[in-house]
């Protein structure tokens, strides 16, 4: 596919998140949780870089998430219009989770949205995520949940759903998928990884008997652990290595 690079248009910082972005989506397909060329990754510009403008860099609709590059992300403004010309359409109606999301937490720099196979399963249960693993423990400490309401096309539902995120991490979209709000795109790709390991060994350990559920004192202290265990810095020292095994697999996502 021929597509022009935008690195010599667009300044070194845009270009840095626009790589990383792209990194992003190549990942979330290496690790099997694309859903053809639905869901969307998208990450907001800082505003040092906009003017003060809010906008968006997000996929171009009708591509896989193994083709993205840097340059093919598209550009646009709260209401999903072009601020750059792309010859790649955009998908309004998949921006409608994000873009209300992002006004609603001013410091996410990505949200991060799936419809995986064991997030899809667990969001269809009634307990929902279930104490059971270690995994669990760190999306318990900052999980809510939004009931399915459609295809997320109508503007009313967009108030309904931030006040049911409220400043959690991690939302589990009832009979629908997961979602995750980093300050950065690491931090939302490795809650997702968190987040669908979470889901993928609940299932396994429902299938095979009687479940353990961790001691609710240690759910109730998870809060800090989260702060200390890494010092805050767990998506940091994940992301490199990452980064190495996406350009292991294929070095022109960052064209």
């Amino acid at each position: 596919m021929n597509i022009a690079s935008l690195k010599e248009v667009v300044s070194a910082e845009e270009w840095a998140l626009r790589v990383d972005l792209a990194a992003c989506y190549r990942l979330v397909a290496l690790y099997g949780w694309s859903d053809l060329v639905f869901t969307h990754i998208s990450a907001k510009l800082p505003e040092s870089v906009t003017g003060g403008a809010h906008h968006f860099l997000i996929n171009p609709y009708g591509l896989m998430f193994d083709e993205i590059t840097a340059s093919s992300l598209v550009k646009v403004d709260s209401q999903c219009n072009k601020v750059i010309d792309s010859p790649f359409p955009v998908n309004p109606a998949g921006f409608n989770i994000h873009s209300c999301i992002h006004d609603a937490r001013p410091e996410a720099g990505c949200v991060l949205h799936t419809h995986s196979r064991a997030g899809v399963a667990v969001s269809a249960q009634k307990g929902g995520v279930l104490p059971i693993s270690q995994q669990s423990t760190f999306v318990l400490a900052s999980l809510a949940y939004h009931d399915y309401e459609g295809v997320a096309l109508r503007e009313d539902e967009k108030p309904r759903l931030t006040a049911d995120l409220g400043d959690a991490n991690f939302l589990m979209l009832r009979n629908h998928g997961l979602l995750t709000v980093g300050r950065t795109i690491a931090d939302a790709f490795l809650s997702m990884y968190t987040f669908e390991n979470t889901c993928r060994i609940q299932i396994d350990a429902q299938a095979g008997g009687e479940l353990v559920q961790v001691d609710p004192r240690i759910l109730q202290g998870m809060g800090e652990v989260m702060k200390t265990a890494t010092a805050g810095q767990g998506a940091n020292i994940a992301w490199p290595a990452l980064l190495r095994k996406v350009e292991r697999a294929d070095p022109g996502y960052k064209h």
